[in-house]
């Protein structure tokens, strides 16, 4: 599909990969999400494997980064995206691609009114990484507890606002002029919808194992970029 037709479709779809040293798996997550997708699109945060090569090879279209992480990918992602639906997905194999028809259909079926973004619950859908060990469990309670806080504040019932997994409208996504860099993006995302009086609902989708490489997820290091973004609420 030529950039003009895709531009022209009121509802194609761009998948967003946001990569970095995942030339483990970033192949398979370009050959799994493209029957679903009208373009996918890697933001690679300047790997220093064959993240690159390999994702192109696979059918990807691939574009840098400014290197100061995932929100920053996000945001490059969406400004650079020809779809009008924007699906984000992490390169680490732990979503289920066979979900994206679900989420989009969200957005564009209109049937519980108008939906602006979706978010993929594992509090729903189940997850195999919450479990097993501290690190995984107070991953659990933070996630849990931001939800909480977000719910209480918006009056909203969702029930996991930080996972990845997570179709936008791309108008939408550039309203919210997004400020986080990292992996804050997530919840900042959620916080400025409701704010801005989007409509925000999440859906059932099981989270794997991370299937290769080491987990990028700054659970302790960074732990009070997340908690300032719920005092600028």
């Amino acid at each position: 599909m030529g950039k003009a037709e895709l531009e022209q479709k009121s509802d194609s779809v761009t998948v967003i990969i946001a990569a970095k040293d995942e030339e483990g798996g970033i192949a398979g997550i370009v050959e799994q999400v493209k029957p679903y997708a009208d373009e996918v699109l890697v933001v690679d945060g300047h790997s220093k494997d064959r993240t690159r090569e390999f994702a192109g090879q696979a059918g990807a279209r691939v574009i840098l980064d400014n290197g100061k992480g995932k929100g920053a990918a996000y945001k490059a992602g969406a400004d650079d995206a020809k779809g009008n639906i924007l699906v984000f997905i992490d390169a680490d194999g732990s979503h289920e691609p066979d979900d994206i028809p679900k989420l989009v259909q969200q957005i564009t079926s209109g049937q519980a009114g108008q939906v602006d973004m979706v978010v993929a619950s594992r509090m729903m859908g189940g997850s195999d990484e919450f479990h097993g060990n501290v690190f995984n469990y107070i991953r659990m309670v933070g996630g849990g507890l931001i939800t909480l806080v977000i719910n209480m504040r918006y009056k909203t019932q969702l029930t996991d606002v930080l996972n990845g997994f997570r179709a936008i409208k791309k108008d939408v996504f550039l309203s919210l002029r997004l400020q986080a860099n990292d992996f804050d993006i997530e919840h900042e995302m959620v916080i400025k919808c409701l704010k801005m009086g989007y409509k925000v609902k999440d859906v059932a989708s099981h989270e794997y194992e991370r299937k290769w490489g080491r987990s990028k997820l700054p659970t302790f290091r960074k732990s009070h970029i997340f908690l300032w973004q719920l005092f600028r609420m």
